[in-house]
């Protein structure tokens, strides 16, 4: 396999359907017919638990969730108990982590750096905690990180809150933690994130820490390798970037 990765924004994408398409995608990495692989998406309302996940954090009863249509999956994910919904960037990285030094820890500390980078684009001064991975502004936590590494290949990732409607996280302790509140950088800024400009900028910097020749691919060039030898388009990020005036 050569020295390229693709890029691929699959939009608003049920969690069931974005799981199993992940595992599909991830078979086809370990078995090498596929390039490292970057997912963008978006979920509809769910509540996922991770390999730690304790039902415990769940703070509304199977009957409330069921009646607002909010599903449950517990999956094979770090971490505990987390939120998906409209207005969180959702990031899939499909590695091959023996290209990158087999190091989980600096795998997990390298999807951080993507996210305090593009912060900072922004004008948010992000933080770790050493106790608590993910990402944090002052005391509210503003993304989170989940990963499962399998043969040395990666699935599952992180998620950015950019203009989520927090209400939801009410029904979680996130992250397992009680009393921790989540943020977004709409609330913090007091503006409208673009996502189109989120989306770059996630993009720009993990080119940065996570080298490859990455080209922009739909869904359906991937899944059909008679596609690969010929399509795709170099993926062009400017690195110039000009945060957005606040109010």
């Amino acid at each position: 396999m050569t020295n390229r990765g693709y890029i691929i924004d699959l939009g608003l994408m049920d969690y069931k359907k974005a799981w199993d398409l992940q595992h599909q995608l991830w078979s086809k990495r370990v078995e090498e017919a596929l390039p490292d692989l970057l997912l963008f998406l978006e979920h509809p309302h769910v509540i996922t638990l991770g390999r730690r996940g304790n039902r415990s954090h769940l703070l509304v009863s199977p009957e409330v969730l069921e009646e607002m249509e909010i599903p449950v999956y517990h999956v094979e994910r770090g971490g505990d108990v987390t939120y998906h919904g409209p207005g969180q960037m959702v990031i899939y990285p499909i590695l091959d982590l023996k290209n990158y030094g087999y190091h989980l820890i600096r795998y997990i500390s390298q999807l951080e750096e993507v996210i305090l980078c593009v912060l900072k684009d922004f004008g948010i001064v992000g933080r770790r905690d050493p106790l608590n991975r993910g990402v944090w502004v002052d005391e509210e936590k503003i993304a989170s990180v989940g990963v499962a590494i399998k043969r040395w290949v990666s699935f599952h990732g992180f998620s950015l809150n950019f203009e989520t409607d927090l209400k939801y996280f009410e029904l979680i302790n996130p992250c397992g933690l009680e009393g921790k509140k989540m943020i977004t950088m709409a609330k913090i800024l007091g503006i409208e994130i673009l996502r189109e400009q989120l989306v770059e900028r996630i993009i720009f910097h993990f080119k940065e820490i996570f080298e490859r020749d990455w080209k922009e691919k739909i869904l359906e060039e991937v899944l059909n390798p008679d596609s690969l030898s010929y399509s795709g388009v170099n993926f062009e990020i400017s690195t110039k970037f000009q945060a957005p005036n606040t109010k």
